[in-house]
């Protein structure tokens, strides 16, 4: 059987731009990632995309432009991936696009993510799938977390309970026991709220290193009143996004007067708690955790993430698994776009609650 390539664009909750991810596939048999390329959002667009967390004017007019403009970026980041691989778009089968989310409402039974794909697929040449969702959201799903299957099409071992930990805007888990399907939920905020804070107080999109929040200290009130949130009672399957955990949010359980500092550094313990938390309910027997997404280059909040799970379970980033971390949730809208090719069922229905396990996605001709 000859090997095809899928490229897959992932752009997060945390809004910071594209990523791109070039994988090689044997029919469904996974045969490595390849490349990677990365286009940041302009500060423009990504308060476009902000402001379209609140219900506003014109927001259908709004939504439309904004899914071309994300169409032509991920374009361009898809122009300079195979431009650095010297590769024609021919050589590509196929384009797995997450889109941008916008609203996560599946108590309403739908989640919307900007992209037009249509347009994606003119500009690249190149057959496009996504609308990734809204098929595990139509069998009763959650339409979130998607990426438990393909963590457990690479990372799932035989003799030992691991648990993959994306920290991303929203944090999630996937649990992958041993001979078993895997699962997983969102854990609760991973770096929204931080990046929220960090804006409001300092003009920047995200405490670089962690050098912020390393000048605070933890406010265990604050913390205690934040946990109490009652997403974390919830029973999973569950998902979360911003629509629960805003800045506006967090300003209602300020007393007044706290140093930013000092809120800053609570919210990186409330990710690391809420995040151990969820992993000590849902998988005890876990002895490795595999860390990836942005969060992981923040030191403070993987320290934190140490010290909680020390001694019991051995942290560890996905590298490890040979997988770079910054390039896992692209590479599984890849995966995901080689499922919808092959005609394979791809949804994780034990994570999201579906009924059953579905081919997720749309296609469009080039």
């Amino acid at each position: 059987m000859n090997t095809q390539l899928y490229i897959g664009i992932m752009s997060g909750t945390s809004m910071d731009g594209a990523d791109a991810v070039l994988i090689r596939m044997q029919g469904n048999q996974w045969q490595g990632a390849l490349a990677h390329a990365f286009t940041p959002y302009s500060d423009d667009l990504r308060q476009e995309l902000l402001n379209l967390q609140n219900i506003g004017d014109n927001e259908l007019h709004r939504s439309n432009i904004l899914s071309q403009n994300l169409s032509r970026l991920y374009a361009q980041t898809v122009h300079t991936l195979l431009s650095e691989q010297n590769l024609p778009a021919e050589a590509v089968t196929a384009i797995g696009c997450h889109g941008q989310t916008v609203r996560h409402a599946p108590e309403h039974g739908y989640s919307i993510q900007l992209a037009d794909l249509p347009l994606l697929a003119e500009l690249t040449g190149i057959f496009t799938i996504g609308d990734f969702r809204s098929r595990d959201l139509a069998s009763g799903g959650q339409g979130a977390p998607l990426v438990p299957a393909f963590h457990q099409a690479l990372f799932q071992h035989p003799q030992e309970t691991r648990v993959v930990l994306n920290i991303g805007g929203i944090s999630n888990i996937s649990v992958l026991p041993p001979q078993q399907a895997a699962f997983g939920f969102d854990t609760g905020p991973g770096n929204m709220l931080m990046d929220a804070w960090m804006q409001h107080n300092w003009q920047q999109s995200y405490d670089r290193d962690g050098q912020r929040a390393a000048q605070g200290t933890i406010l265990p009130d604050l913390l205690d009143n934040l946990l109490d949130h009652p997403y974390f009672r919830r029973p999973y399957p569950k998902s979360t996004g911003r629509e629960l955990f805003s800045l506006n949010w967090l300003q209602g359980r300020l007393k007044g007067g706290e140093k930013p500092e000092d809120v800053l550094r609570t919210l990186v313990r409330y990710t690391a708690q809420t995040i151990h938390t969820a992993v000590d309910t849902a998988a005890p027997d876990t002895r490795n955790l595999y860390v990836c997404g942005g969060g992981i280059r923040n030191p403070v909040l993987m320290q934190d993430l140490a010290d909680l799970f020390s001694p019991a379970v051995g942290l560890n980033s996905t590298a490890a698994l040979h997988l770079d971390p910054q390039w896992v949730e692209a590479a599984a809208f890849a995966w995901l776009a080689a499922c919808w090719i092959n005609r394979t069922p791809s949804s994780p229905h034990h994570a999201t609650g579906a009924a059953k396990a579905c081919i997720l996605g749309a296609g469009h001709y080039a």
